[in-house]
Formats: C-alpha cells, sequence, structure tokens
C-alpha cells in the first residue's frame, strides 16, 4: 500500500472527513484490520482564509506548496489537498514535488462523464465558482460544462460555507437555502450538481435533491485509495 499524503486543515472538519473516507475504503476493499496509511500536514485556517480575503494566492501556493514538500520528505508517495478551493495553487505545489498530485477535479468529471452528463451545476466558494481554474479544467480536457448560481446564489452558497459549514453548524434553514438554488441551477439546464466544496457534503444530501449529486470529498478520497492500492 502507497502512503498518501494529505494537505488538510481547509477546515479541519472536511479534513476529518477525508480522514474517516480513506480509513474507511481501504479497510472495505482489503478487509481485516487495514487501514490506510497516511501523513497529514494541517494547516491554521484562519491563515489560509485571511490570504484568500486579500487575493494573495502566491502566498498560500508558497504554504501549501511547503506543506507538500514537507509530505514528500517524510514519505508520501502522492499529495491529496484536502478541498477544493486551494486547488487554484495546484500548479505551485505540482512544482514543488517530484511525487504525484491527485487533483480533485479529474475523478469528479470522470464519474461526471461516467454517469453521461456533460451539463452541470457548481455550489462551492465563491473562488471556485467565479475563478477559471475549476470550470476551465472541468471542460477542457474532460468536455464538462459548468453552471454557477446567480449573484445572490453564489453569496448564499459561500457565506454558508464559510460562516457555518467550516465550523461544523449544519443548519435546515441552510440546507433549504441550498436545494431551492440547487432547483435553479435544474431550471437552467443543470443535468446533475457538484458539491465543489468539501464542506457542502455535510449539508446536501443525494436523496434531498432532484438532480444527481457528485461529492467532491468523496470522489477524490475512492481515487486517492485507487492510488494507494495499485
Amino acid at each position: 500500500m502507497r502512503t498518501l499524503g494529505l494537505i488538510g486543515g481547509m477546515s479541519w472538519e472536511s479534513t476529518a472527513i477525508y480522514y474517516e473516507l480513506l480509513n474507511r475504503g481501504v479497510k472495505a476493499r482489503l478487509g481485516g484490520h487495514h487501514s490506510a496509511k497516511l501523513l497529514l500536514h494541517s494547516v491554521d485556517f484562519a491563515e489560509i482564509e485571511r490570504m484568500q480575503r486579500a487575493g494573495a494566492w502566491d502566498e498560500a501556493g508558497d504554504m501549501l506548496a511547503a506543506a507538500a514538500r514537507a509530505l514528500e520528505g517524510a514519505g508520501a508517495q502522492a499529495i491529496v489537498l484536502c478541498a477544493n478551493t486551494m486547488h487554484l495553487v495546484a500548479p505551485a505545489i505540482e512544482r514543488a514535488v517530484a511525487i504525484p498530485f491527485l487533483h480533485i477535479v479529474d475523478p469528479t468529471a470522470r464519474a461526471i462523464r461516467a454517469a453521461g452528463l456533460t451539463r452541470v451545476g457548481l455550489l462551492a466558494t465563491r473562488f471556485t465558482m467565479e475563478e477559471t481554474f475549476y470550470v476551465g479544467r472541468l471542460r477542457e480536457p474532460h468536455g464538462i460544462e459548468a453552471i454557477v448560481p446567480d449573484a445572490e446564489g453564489r453569496a448564499l452558497v459561500h457565506r454558508v460555507i464559510y460562516d457555518e459549514l467550516v465550523h461544523g453548524r449544519v443548519l435546515d434553514d441552510s440546507r433549504a437555502d441550498y436545494v431551492r438554488v440547487i432547483d435553479q441551477l435544474a431550471k437552467r439546464g443543470a443535468q446533475g450538481v457538484i458539491l465543489g466544496c468539501t464542506e457542502v457534503g455535510m449539508l446536501v444530501k443525494p436523496e434531498a435533491v432532484a438532480l444527481p449529486c457528485f461529492d467532491t470529498a468523496a470522489l477524490h478520497a475512492e481515487a486517492a485509495i485507487d492510488f494507494a492500492l495499485a
């Protein structure tokens, strides 16, 4: 089994989800007393959030690149960044290490294509919804069009993530708001919806919405297990 290096803490709530998914997934495949071989570098999210607000992406990229180098030096054989938004600095991380970087968009896109879909809604932080790093990688090379909520919807989705979910607060009113936003995306032609922030799966459950849901944390973890056990 290969050792995975996790960069987490963005937030620790979703990193805990990754830890559970990876260990349960390895045990499900191998049985017995097996668990995943993991190294974790968990950042202080307050520092990352400050950089996000300031648009200091180069500084954030340097911080996460240093984390990746430390994990590689400790014996990690691939890097798993336990956050969607910080994939904005994925190129800086990839340049910093010689081991593979397992990008979150790729397993998500493969699952969407396997479901026969080409046009999906995207719920995420405003950075992920409004910058090109995410929707661009879905489009090229995967041929998937991502549509995002209108300005009011984007503000709502972003606020719930930062004011509630990263603090472990899962509120029924916010769940209803997200379902409403998803319904609006469906009316605009979305065939499915990407839960494009690793905390969103805490709030949105597939049985509560009309569209197929693609939980990026779960899909990313499965791809990481594939690599670890290959």
